[in-house]
């Protein structure tokens, strides 16, 4: 497959093992002291990339020309991931959410399959895949802070092996020092096609604490980045190819159902906006 080798980032790892204030110290703990890793971390992460999400906007902006949707996948925190990608305002239309509560809301699994524990089950993954309206052109974009866990390692074998591209968002620093929890030993670097790296420390927690453990989690805000980063390339791609983009408009804006329900029926059946 095209892309970085598996396990690596484009460019150097961004951001250290350790959570610290980036110049050797440790960042205090409060607001200011948050703020100052922050922004340290978005900077690495934004600027540090740049070819990687330029390589992920091209897989992306060839999906979408060919007829395809963009299939977001993250468990846990990393759905925020999902939610990123697939339905808000200024995002793309042909993008689709997909989530373990897809096995109830879709699949008629009890409520009670759902728990903390459910993404490491590899088995999940295959019962997700046959619930989802995946057409050959989709591309996927797949977060997970670890990259370890059974069920989403799984269900990048099976874009893989669907011939789909695929999109990785990991912390590099984290999943290099965990083992993989998947039966074959596989992460999910290990099948991207690009590969990005939130930028997260171990544990994603930026200020230790004297106590022990730290506070002050990042990789949602920095997964975001990326999220939005490779959308706004995507757009670029297709303004500068004179092809108009099928973006959303707020759905609290006049006019904005009637623009969104009108791009959305390109793609009936296709596009899951559940809760």
């Amino acid at each position: 497959m095209d892309g970085p080798v598996p396990g690596s980032v484009d460019g150097p790892v961004i951001g250290p093992a350790d959570p610290s204030g980036w110049d050797g110290t440790a960042a205090p703990v409060s607001a200011e002291g948050y703020l100052s890793v922050v922004q340290a971390t978005i900077a690495r992460v934004a600027t540090g990339q740049r070819t990687a999400v330029a390589r992920a906007a091209d897989l992306v902006a060839d999906a979408i020309r060919a007829g395809g949707v963009v299939q977001a996948f993250g468990t846990g925190h990393s759905e925020a991931l999902a939610m990123e990608v697939a339905g808000r305002a200024g995002g793309l239309v042909p993008t689709n959410r997909i989530a373990l509560r897809d096995l109830v809301l879709h699949g008629g699994a009890p409520v009670d399959v759902l728990g903390p524990t459910l993404e490491r089950d590899p088995a999940v993954a295959h019962r997700l895949w046959a619930l989802t309206p995946v057409r050959p052109p989709d591309v996927f974009v797949i977060a997970s802070n670890s990259g370890i866990n059974g069920a989403v390692v799984e269900f990048a074998s099976l874009v893989k092996r669907h011939g789909h591209g695929l999109v990785a968002i990991v912390s590099a620093a984290h999943s290099a020092r965990v083992p993989s929890r998947h039966p074959d030993g596989h992460r999910l670097a290990d099948f991207a096609d690009v590969l990005l790296d939130n930028g997260a420390p171990y544990g994603d927690a930026s200020l230790p604490l004297p106590t022990g453990g730290a506070v002050g989690a990042v990789s949602s805000i920095t997964a975001a980045l990326l999220a939005q980063q490779i959308v706004v390339e995507v757009v670029a791609r297709l303004l500068a190819a004179g092809e108009p983009p099928p973006v959303y408009l707020s759905a609290n804006v006049p006019d904005g159902d009637a623009h969104n329900s009108e791009l959305e029926a390109r793609y009936a059946g296709r596009l899951r906006r559940g809760t």
